[in-house]
């Protein structure tokens, strides 16, 4: 039977809440320290993990906290664990992979227990011209999908779609109407029917939650 293909962590393919592969039983030592150093080489070697994640994965199989610390205190002081790494690979994975903002960005590596220096050392790797310009080529991927439709109609959708990916509501309502410009499409106010577009009802929650 073929073997289990192993996704990085970026794809999904990770054990977020630390669970081990159930199809992959651990033979348990006598030793706490041994059990947490099995149990986190396990899970390193499918794919990388903050410290927290991996911390919850020993606290998950019972492994004493006074062990678990002495293990995660050795795994990170030999580099085995480096959460600033592992939030820069994660924000270089994301946005090119994904094309999610900065936003976005910052709560996924705080829902992995990336502490608040790290996140903003990765997100600051992302200069606000370089987040504009994978905004853009969102918008000019998507905008041929709202063609035919009301100006208001599409300004609202493609907006959405910036705000879900955790853009901001100024960057991504002017990236939108910048690429309407450039199909043509009259600004003035007027939809297809003639009916003027309230500006205000285009606004969208800033604190929408982002999707993939």
């Amino acid at each position: 039977m073929p073997g289990k293909t192993r996704r990085s962590p970026a794809d999904g393919g990770d054990w977020g809440d630390g669970r081990l592969d159930p199809a992959d039983p651990i033979d348990t030592p006598a030793d706490p320290e041994a059990v947490a150093r099995l149990i986190c080489l396990r899970l390193l070697t499918a794919a990388p993990r903050t410290r927290a994640q991996l911390a919850h994965a020993l606290k998950r199989r019972g492994v004493p906290a006074d062990a678990a610390e002495a293990v995660l205190g050795r795994f990170a002081e030999v580099g085995l664990i480096d959460d600033g790494m592992f939030a820069a690979a994660w924000v270089e994975s994301r946005h090119y992979g994904r094309g999610l903002g900065r936003r976005a960005l910052a709560a996924e590596l705080g829902q992995r227990g990336v502490t608040q220096e790290d996140i903003e050392a990765a997100v600051g790797q992302l200069s606000a011209e370089t987040e504009r310009a994978t905004a853009l080529a969102l918008v000019e991927r998507k905008i041929a999908s709202t063609a035919g439709q009301p100006y208001h109609a599409r300004v609202r959708k493609l907006v959405g779609m910036l705000a879900r990916k955790g853009y901001p509501a100024g960057l991504a309502y002017g990236v939108v109407r910048e690429v309407l410009d450039r199909t043509g499409v009259d600004r003035t106010g007027q939809d297809s029917s003639g009916a003027a577009i309230d500006d205000e009802a285009l606004a969208f929650d800033d604190d929408e939650p982002a999707a993939d």
